[in-house]
């Protein structure tokens, strides 16, 4: 995910997961049909250009080396016909990317690593339609300045991703060995991230885990989709708290336990409670309450203040990469969806509409 070589250029997207991480296939091989067993570390070493074993290895142990779409181990053996692929957690710059002084809200910094607090609509990756104005973008401008940063190294540089309209903390890899590092901790699922949304319903129960494979839909290619059957997508776990509930809407806090694209967007819509003003999931629709003209007028207004999906990354732990210490940050809610709260908080209260 985070340690394939710079030299692969292909750029399909194969699989997707969220945060804001989705895995795009850099480079493809098709073993011969006289292809005697190998180790596909050895198998690749032979094949990439200024890639050495041990950076192999560390993709392979970081389910970075596929064949036949599955993660394998780097003492994997191919076989004739095997399809070896090297995935990243980013598309391939198709452009060079130009530094844009475009402000960043510093959480932390030190010499390995960089937490940022993302505004809403900013978008991470340079990507179609948006190959300046993003956040790599602003990384390549805050460190134009420092030798041994190069924003197209994808050996450095984000970790994980949110979505554009998603507000709140990402983490950034200042060396290879802090991204090697933090993006183990992301495969194995020891970060800690949790987010504060807003959804449609008042929630029934007070916590809950939702489980359901996540996959991209079958009717929708914009859209990621639940198949609860198991048979397609990928596993996926959320657990929720609610912390409010206002009116015909509900305060939820929800936890990663995998990070697969738009999880927390798509398991709440599963269950009923599609967040609040999220155009692509219908979130953007009266989904609950009255008819009455004055309350479509107050909704309009709520979507007004805070006109994007309500959802805010507000915690995101991990441990130091080169210490080994416990970090932990915390960052406020934005004002739209602070306001957006106390809309809703007012209407609950006085019941006047």
């Amino acid at each position: 995910m985070n340690f394939c070589d710079e030299d692969i250029e292909a750029d399909d997207k194969i699989v997707a997961e969220e945060g804001e991480r989705e895995l795009y296939e850099h480079f493809r091989f098709v073993a011969d049909k006289g292809q005697s067993l190998l180790r596909v570390d050895k198998f690749l070493v032979a094949r990439l250009e200024s890639s050495s074993r041990n950076r192999v290895q560390q993709a392979a142990e970081a389910g970075c080396i596929l064949v036949n779409g599955k993660p394998v181990k780097s003492n994997y053996r191919v076989k004739p016909l095997d399809v070896v692929s090297v995935v990243m957690d980013r598309p391939r710059y198709e452009f060079e990317i130009i530094p844009q002084d475009i402000p960043l809200d510093v959480v932390y910094e030190d010499d390995a690593v960089l937490v940022v607090n993302k505004p809403a609509g900013l978008v991470v990756h340079p990507g179609h339609g948006n190959y300046s104005g993003t956040l790599v973008n602003a990384l390549a401008y805050y460190f134009r300045n420092t030798p041994n940063y190069d924003v197209n190294d994808p050996r450095l540089g984000l970790v994980h991703r949110i979505d554009k309209d998603t507000s709140g903390l990402l983490v950034i890899a200042k060396t290879p060995e802090a991204k090697t590092n933090l993006g183990l901790q992301f495969f194995h699922k020891t970060t800690q991230r949790k987010y504060v949304a807003l959804v449609w319903g008042l929630m029934e129960h007070d916590e809950g885990t939702i489980t359901g494979n996540i996959g991209r839909s079958l009717k929708d290619r914009l859209q990621m989709t639940v198949f609860p059957d198991g048979d397609q997508g990928k596993h996926a776990v959320t657990h929720y708290k609610t912390l409010e509930r206002l009116g015909y809407v509900s305060i939820v806090e929800c936890k990663l336990e995998t990070g697969r694209t738009h999880q927390i967007r798509v398991h709440m819509k599963y269950i009923g409670h599609t967040l609040f003003n999220d155009e692509r999931y219908g979130g953007n629709q009266i989904l609950k309450g009255t008819t009455f003209s004055k309350y479509k007028q107050f909704v309009q207004n709520c979507f007004d203040i805070c006109p994007r999906q309500a959802l805010h990354a507000k915690t995101l732990g991990f441990k130091h990469p080169v210490t080994g210490e416990e970090m932990f940050f915390d960052s406020p809610i934005p004002q739209d969806m602070t306001q957006l709260f106390d809309k809703w908080r007012n209407y609950t209260a006085n019941r006047e509409i």
